[in-house]
């Protein structure tokens, strides 16, 4: 009988030996993979090893701004949930989702947009040398890309993977043209909680790969 009742730490290392094992052959160097090994860890999908793309400034942009302090903006509370504090605490990161904030609420009714689209807008001039993770709305992504291609905003990383039939592919596909840090899966997989993860891979990497349990 499979011994089924492991320690949690146990399940995770076991998780990673099973991924490193069953992965097919890649070219991803060893911080990257660390990032890419966590969105398989958390979805079980190792579609993630073809689809992700990384712009060439992402890995060491996330890590830095982590590092400093950033403070992390977020389009659901589910993906700022899924970022513990006991990670990111140790660097002073401050994690912010404005999807309930009342403003916001007003400023999407009056323009007809939606709340993450207004969320965005919301923190544009916050967004310099900070992170923001989008795990849901395609809006609040494409919104980000027009900001960020009129020069407008320069966050140090954005977190690209709205799920979805919707415009999430085709906002990744956006983000994927832009010269800012992005770290993105073509297509429609994603989701708040493998955005989540990428986060928390990027705290480990700050942490020399000790984790902050």
């Amino acid at each position: 009988m499979t011994d089924w009742n492991l320690a949690p730490g146990d399940i995770e290392r076991l998780s990673f030996e099973i991924i490193d094992a069953e992965a097919p052959p890649h070219d991803w160097p060893s911080d990257a993979w660390s990032v890419i090994r966590r969105m398989i860890h958390t979805t079980a999908d190792f579609d993630y090893i073809t689809s992700v793309r990384m712009h060439p400034r992402a890995m060491a942009g996330g890590v830095r701004a982590i590092a400093g302090g950033c403070t992390i903006f977020t389009d659901t509370n589910m993906a700022a949930a899924g970022m513990p504090a006991r990670r990111l605490r140790p660097y002073g990161v401050e994690v912010r989702c404005l999807m309930g904030d009342p403003a916001v609420a007003a400023a999407a009714t009056q323009d007809r947009t939606t709340r993450a689209y207004a969320a965005v807008d919301a923190v544009r001039e916050s967004l310099d040398g900070n992170i923001y993770v989008v795990g849901n709305a395609p809006t609040a992504l494409f919104r980000l890309v027009e900001h960020i291609t009129a020069g407008r905003a320069r966050p140090a990383l954005v977190v690209g993977l709205p799920v979805g039939f919707v415009n999430a592919a085709e906002s990744k596909a956006a983000l994927a043209q832009t010269d800012c840090p992005y770290i993105t899966a073509l297509g429609r997989k994603g989701g708040s909680a493998v955005a989540a993860s990428v986060i928390n891979a990027l705290a480990e990497l700050c942490a020399g790969g000790k984790k902050h349990d």
